[in-house]
């Protein structure tokens, strides 16, 4: 009998998309996956921007933003090994009603697992929980965009990253379409040229490091 598998409709879901984005994908361990058989031990899930668009349900500056401190974040947390959901707390530094914070910490913790009190409490006696990992106005910066702690619970190593959003280019008029692409009444000419301004705004941010800064905090 061959072993040649056959994709899925699952499997092949992305094929509907109108663009793809050249990004590397997150690679995260889950204990709980691992002790549910979900995935092999020292297994990791392969979690890509797409997978932080679908939950965000578009594709803007804001999600890639979030995918980005996640993804320098964890690089910076663990640079020899792979990181582990559980053993990482996601601290904002703003409140969870701005846009900048809320829905940030809301795709970042698609990432890392990190919640707040309705998070996954854990397996008996706890393992794996991820609840109570996420936190807003959780610290005070002066720095200028979104900024984001990420800590390692297992051996308090923090790192923090701001989102320099003001730098992120406008994309130009083209931008300016999309009312009537909201409306429905937008040409095809008028929507090709929404989508190169709007997603070139997004790959820019995916691929430009000089929009963020990571830094590590002493103990």
């Amino acid at each position: 009998m061959s072993t040649e598998s056959t994709p899925t409709d699952a499997q092949q879901i992305e094929t509907n998309w109108a663009l793809s984005y050249d990004i590397d994908p997150i690679r995260i361990r889950d204990p709980v996956a691992e002790a549910l058989a979900v995935l092999e031990p020292g297994d990791p899930f392969v979690v890509g921007y797409e997978d932080v668009v679908t939950v965000a349900g578009h594709s803007c500056p804001t999600a890639a933003g979030a995918y980005r401190i996640a993804q320098l974040g964890l690089e910076a947390l663990y640079p020899d090994s792979l990181p582990v959901r559980s053993e990482i707390e996601v601290l904002a530094a703003g409140p969870r009603d701005d846009p900048g914070y809320g829905i940030t910490g809301r795709l970042v913790s698609v990432v890392t697992g990190a919640a707040g009190v309705d998070g996954f409490g854990g397996l008996a006696g706890g393992f794996g929980g991820r609840q109570g990992l996420l936190s807003f106005d959780a610290f005070q910066t002066d720095a200028v965009g979104p900024t984001f702690r990420l800590r390692r619970t297992d051996t308090n190593e923090t790192v923090e990253v701001t989102y320099r959003v003001a730098d992120v280019p406008d994309g130009g008029p083209a931008v300016g379409h999309l009312g009537d692409l909201v409306q429905g009444t937008a040409s095809d000419d008028q929507r090709a040229a929404f989508a190169e301004a709007w997603h070139g705004r997004v790959r820019a941010v995916l691929e430009d490091d000089s929009l963020f800064s990571v830094a590590s905090l002493e103990d």
